[in-house]
């Protein structure tokens, strides 16, 4: 009798790409028997509570891009993650059992490979729909697709499928699941705190993130996003917490005119360019009475006459005059708020010159959004998978030295 199951064994295990379809039909029916299908809704929750946070600024301004990058790819090495950490340690039993009878434990890892990929990609798929139909403004456009959906939906895949390849090597090494569920946290956590997004790190700490998923996924999420060409709103956010700021400027007649002489600040040239009597009536309207007095006399002293003539020219024409000369040591205090002085140099103006020139100090080769950084970034996640599928295979060929 036990010939006879040998030998029935033998049969069912003859070739590796026999057991390979044979592996991966099991795994079909495990999926459908014991609840692996729940792993689909727990990834559309997951991606629909994250877009709900990021909707609003992902690929719109670059913190907000930047924030949803790193949620993005937490999302993707989540659902890889907690697709595998079990699936091989929670059976190490029948892999022992299974292997002795003939099973090659390389057809077994790429059974596993092709079931978690398909899954991977369901998820992927419902992830970036979820993230569309909640409101999150991807481009039309592709880099190395005419689609930038698709695109983005590749590096969700590519990101989750690397994450699911390491957990899978995870749950070859260790022997049960309450340790495979003990070392989650910490892989969870590390690729956080090393993926380089958000946090600022040391810089010791670069040949870690280099080994994390999630800095390859945060940084070929932002590419893909155009981060380098986004608004930055920090500055302008802080600006406007402080609008209603009183503040006091005190200037020497030589120092106004030195700072309205300049043809490089978009500040000054507004200034600059705005009519003598439409400028002054702004800035009577900001100052209080005693201010107002005092700029009224600044005027008289440049000889500025409420006529077509701008602002700069009356300024330029004071600084070639005898007049400055006498006069360029008298000072000037004046007393006004934040708000109000944007308001004269014009809200729209202030906003985009801190916005793009905060933007162009943030600025990263490695979020340049061009398809040789995004291929560079693929490729990479494809060594992640390829590798710890090999490690997988490698760990996983010592089962028989368990400890019975």
């Amino acid at each position: 009798m036990a010939d006879k199951v040998e030998n029935t064994r033998s049969l069912r295990y003859r070739g590796r790409i026999e057991q390979v379809g044979i592996c991966f039909v099991r795994l079909i029916r495990l999926f459908v028997y014991q609840n692996d299908w729940k792993l689909l809704p727990m990834a559309v929750i997951i991606a629909g509570l994250v877009s709900l946070v990021v909707r609003n600024d992902f690929f719109v301004t670059m913190e907000g891009t930047l924030k949803g990058a790193l949620a993005l790819s937490c999302v993707a090495i989540w659902n890889g993650c907690f697709n595998s950490v079990q699936v091989i340690c929670r059976e190490r039993d029948i892999i022992k059992r299974e292997h002795r009878s003939g099973m090659h434990i390389s057809s077994y890892i790429v059974s596993h490979m092709l079931y978690q990929a398909i899954l991977c990609l369901v998820q992927s798929g419902l992830t970036v729909y979820i993230c569309i139909i909640m409101g999150i403004k991807i481009p039309a456009q592709g880099l190395l697709t005419p689609w930038m959906v698709v695109d983005i939906g590749i590096t969700v895949f590519l990101i989750s499928y690397s994450a699911d390849m390491i957990a899978l090597w995870i749950s070859c090494l260790v022997h049960n699941t309450t340790t495979a569920m003990s070392i989650m946290p910490f892989l969870l956590i590390t690729q956080l705190v090393f993926s380089g997004g958000i946090f600022t790190l040391p810089a010791w700490s670069d040949g870690i993130s280099g080994l994390m998923i999630s800095n390859y996924g945060v940084k070929c999420i932002a590419a893909q996003a155009d981060y380098n060409n986004l608004p930055m709103a920090t500055a302008w956010n802080t600006i406007m917490k402080l609008k209603d700021q009183d503040i006091t400027v005190q200037a020497s007649v030589e120092q106004i005119v030195i700072m309205l002489d300049s043809d490089e600040n978009e500040m000054v040239v507004a200034i600059r360019t705005k009519r003598i009597a439409d400028a002054s009536q702004e800035l009577l309207e900001i100052f209080a009475p005693e201010e107002a007095q005092q700029f009224t006399e600044f005027l008289n002293m440049i000889g500025a006459a409420p006529d077509n003539t701008t602002f700069g020219d009356a300024i330029d024409a004071f600084r070639e005059s005898k007049a400055y000369e006498n006069a360029k040591g008298k000072t000037f205090t004046f007393h006004v708020t934040i708000w109000k002085l944007i308001e004269l140099i014009g809200v729209e103006k202030v906003q985009d010159f801190l916005q793009v020139n905060a933007a162009v100090t943030q600025q990263k080769p490695y979020y340049e959004m061009s398809q040789q950084n995004i291929a560079n970034y693929w490729i990479h996640f494809l060594f992640f998978i390829l590798a710890f599928g090999a490690l997988s295979i490698v760990t996983l060929e010592f089962v028989d030295k368990d400890k019975r």
